[in-house]
């Protein structure tokens, strides 16, 4: 499948940032896209201060759409914390994976994340370690076992 037809398809946009006033880069990345057709943004930090997640809306928004990106800036070589718990609650075994768990089947993911280091400290040789694709690899496992096709990161380094 080439990137163009990617992105005239339904694209599902969850967005994790507990500080996302302050961060320009990100306001920079959903400004173009915030008035899309076929994008629809969903602040999960706007939506659930409380972090008491929507499991079915939140499903039903998964099945009507057929690319979904986990859109977060590196926090704690991971995600924030309630795209993790999201990701917890809304996955649910038999809906997601397991036996019946098909509904996200063949649908596309991906992670489009910031960070606050530049590239040479997600490296072997810096201070990080690891590559941005390895603190990445359970958001991979997680489409694997939702029978997802989980395709590369987009990463901005802010520095």
């Amino acid at each position: 499948m080439d990137v163009l037809s990617l992105f005239i398809r339904k694209i599902l946009v969850l967005f994790a940032h507990p500080k996302y006033e302050q961060s320009d880069v990100n306001h920079a990345l959903l400004e173009p896209i915030s008035h899309l057709e076929n994008i629809e943004i969903r602040d999960l930090y706007e939506l659930y201060p409380d972090f008491n997640i929507d499991i079915q809306k939140e499903q039903e928004l998964l099945f009507q759409h057929e690319i979904i990106i986990w859109h977060h800036p590196i926090y704690w070589y991971s995600c924030p914390p309630l795209l993790k718990q999201w990701i917890d609650l809304v996955l649910e075994y038999g809906w997601a994976y397991g036996p019946g768990g098909v509904f996200l089947k063949n649908k596309y993911v991906m992670n489009v994340v910031t960070s606050g280091g530049s590239k040479d400290i997600y490296s072997p040789e810096g201070r990080n370690r690891y590559t941005i694709e390895e603190f990445l690899r359970p958001f991979e496992a997680t489409a694997y076992l939702c029978l997802m096709r989980y395709l590369p990161p987009f990463h901005l380094f802010i520095i």
